[in-house]
């Protein structure tokens, strides 16, 4: 393969570094603009190239040194040897690039990034995978860069609570010593598929997961014993079984093996029950600015009736519920529903009420009228609104639209058409979620 010098000027949203060679953009696994590197060019497109980074011949003012002994070979802190000050200089330029380029909106004000208040241990849930070698072998921890299908043995990840550090090593010297067959993803066989940690940053209460292929779990009193023995500080033990080829970590079938079977975790006075399966913001402390940063757009006023679609277990629906007449949510997942009503209960919210249903058959098959609504929140997945939902939400002529997105890109699509439809919006309020990742989160009001 060919070797050249490049001059780095640039880094792109999915991490990489980018240089420019013979007219054409090159994509490199790493580097940081300002660097001089030798690359040696690895594929050639009619429009890019991509390049691996050989030698760094000049090093950017912006360069650190990473914390992480795996930085480099994980794929998830991609920016962790650059300045966190300019970490959030790239994620408010993402932002603004994405609403002036994909939603068409050049004078939207776009603040600050709101920085995270730990670059460190802010992560309340982290997923570990299993991946079987030859002669028995295996590896417990998280994926190389690049890799779906390729896991390095974790030692130390410095995104999560280190109690999770200490779990894994125990749930890998176990499954290890009882010999019990890690899953080989290439040929569907093998029973250890992946471990799941929640610690709740607040609560300190913690739950491990094993996901496991089809059977029940070989001597789980003395799996659970043994960890109890070890791990006072874990509250609950879920083994949950899935025979899904996807290399997915969600389970089909979830049994108890040790407490409640939940954790309990405190928002903005508010406390809210998360089982094994249920979606919780991953950075407790950051969600509170996230969701603090949309109530003082929104500014609710006490007669409204406000809808909360995508609700998960029903957070910002019951933060709002006491400054607001009523609330509804919607939400497609059983188990965060069953929790959204728990967490109801749990604080004592009479005035919300939650429904079991995608929300795009929820809008048509409830028709909510004009007039019946002042608030809707969205807080949609990565792909935003589905454009039907998108078409009910607009018909629904609520006075208010507060949006959280976890993705720039579908947002700015998303606003563009509510701009099209009668809406307005006039400010965006980024907040960063995942230090050391291209991860930025949002919110904005949509006024009618």
């Amino acid at each position: 393969m060919r070797i050249v010098q490049l001059e780095i000027d640039d880094l792109a949203f999915d991490g990489k570094a980018v240089a420019h060679l013979d007219g054409k953009v090159v994509f490199l696994d790493t580097g940081l603009p300002g660097e001089t590197v030798l690359a040696e060019i690895t594929r050639t497109k009619s429009r890019y190239s991509q390049a691996v980074v050989k030698e760094i011949l000049s090093r950017s003012p912006r360069r650190i040194a990473a914390v992480c002994s795996h930085f480099g070979v994980c794929g998830g802190c991609s920016w962790q040897d650059l300045q966190y000050s300019e970490q959030l200089i790239f994620k408010k330029r993402h932002v603004t690039e994405c609403l002036a380029r994909i939603g068409g909106m050049a004078d939207v004000v776009i603040h600050d990034v709101l920085p995270s208040e730990n670059l460190f241990h802010y992560r309340n849930k982290m997923e570990f995978s299993f991946h079987s070698l030859s002669d028995e072998r295996f590896h417990l921890g998280l994926h190389r860069r690049g890799h779906f299908d390729d896991i390095f043995d974790l030692e130390t990840c410095h995104l999560q609570h280190d109690l999770a550090d200490r779990l894994v090593t125990f749930v890998r010297d176990y499954v290890r010593r009882e010999k019990l067959p890690v899953y080989d993803v290439s040929q569907h066989v093998g029973y250890m598929r992946f471990l799941i940690i929640r610690r709740a940053a607040r609560t300190g209460q913690t739950m491990v997961i094993a996901v496991t292929n089809r059977g029940a779990f070989p001597e789980s009193d003395r799996f659970v014993r043994e960890m109890n023995e070890q791990f006072p500080e874990v509250t609950t033990v879920i083994h949950g079984e899935t025979g899904s080829r996807s290399n997915v970590a969600t389970s089909e079938v979830e049994t108890v093996q040790y407490g409640p079977g939940y954790i309990e975790e405190e928002l903005l006075g508010l406390r809210f029950r998360i089982r094994a399966g249920s979606f919780f913001q991953t950075n407790t402390a950051q969600a509170e600015r996230l969701y603090q940063a949309g109530f003082d757009l929104l500014q609710p006023h006490s007669t409204d009736r406000l809808l909360d679609l995508y609700c998960g277990t029903g957070t910002i629906g019951l933060l709002l519920a006491a400054q607001v007449a009523e609330v509804v949510g919607v939400e497609l997942v059983p188990d965060a529903v069953l929790m959204a009503r728990e967490n109801a209960t749990l604080n004592g919210i009479g005035n919300a009420t939650f429904f079991n249903e995608p929300v795009k058959e929820f809008l048509h098959k409830y028709a909510l009228g004009p007039g019946g609504l002042d608030v809707v929140v969205i807080d949609p997945p990565r792909a935003g609104l589905h454009p039907k939902a998108l078409k009910r939400i607009v018909a629904l002529s609520a006075g208010k639209l507060l949006y959280f997105s976890c993705n720039p890109a579908t947002f700015a699509r998303d606003a563009r058409e509510l701009c099209e439809a009668g809406y307005a919006m006039s400010e965006v309020r980024p907040v960063d979620m995942f230090p050391h990742t291209r991860h930025i989160e949002l919110t904005a009001l949509f006024t009618h």
